[in-house]
């Protein structure tokens, strides 16, 4: 991606962190990175392709998150890696995450191309959550506990930004979110008759 389409990209990030999706429209987009309208449509066609190439942007992050060694790796130490990582995701690409993971433009359809990318980062959660998982598992078993535990972080990171969120007196929200995330996949194999932890 060139400087220019970056600059734009990052022009719409720090806006949406500021004033939310009501906040990106294509003036105040081109005024930030100091440019043109016309410049902002030369680049990316509108505000749909703005949202389409951050969309794109996180879900490539997203499966780079997931990207562990399996290999030299025991499923536990996988697990927490990769949940590790998504943390890290959320809090440096706040903008990303927040803007397609939670407050989302109602008349915002993702491209073709951005939707396969989404499909690949949930593969890779997929393959991590088979990967931790009993041998003989089925594959709408390893789907079920890898969308239990997307939305138990997603459910994390809502409260985290939530208003009351000081009232919580939370003191490391990152040590609480990879406890709870091993302690729900030790919820599931129990359930399946396994030894209760994610080897290793």
């Amino acid at each position: 991606m060139n400087d220019t389409k970056q600059k734009i990209l990052d022009a719409a990030s720090s806006l949406f962190l500021e004033g939310g999706i009501a906040a990106l429209s294509v003036r105040a987009i081109a005024a930030r990175a100091e440019m043109s309208t016309i410049g902002i449509y030369s680049h990316f066609k509108g505000k749909q392709g703005i949202l389409d190439a951050l969309y794109t942007e996180a879900t490539e992050l997203v499966s780079s998150a997931m990207d562990v060694p399996f290999e030299t790796m025991t499923p536990r130490a996988a697990l927490v890696k990769a949940a590790d990582n998504y943390v890290s995701l959320s809090e440096t690409y706040e903008a990303h995450y927040r803007l397609f993971f939670g407050e989302s433009d109602p008349g915002y359809r993702p491209s073709d191309q951005a939707q396969a990318a989404a499909s690949q980062a949930f593969g890779k959660l997929l393959k991590l959550t088979a990967f931790v998982m009993l041998p003989g598992t089925s594959a709408d078993e390893c789907r079920e506990a890898a969308l239990g535990t997307w939305a138990l972080m997603h459910g994390f990171f809502g409260l985290r930004h939530h208003a009351g969120a000081r009232e919580m007196q939370v003191s490391d929200w990152r040590v609480l979110i990879l406890k709870t995330v091993v302690g729900q996949m030790e919820g599931v194999l129990t359930a399946r008759g396994g030894t209760g932890s994610p080897a290793g």
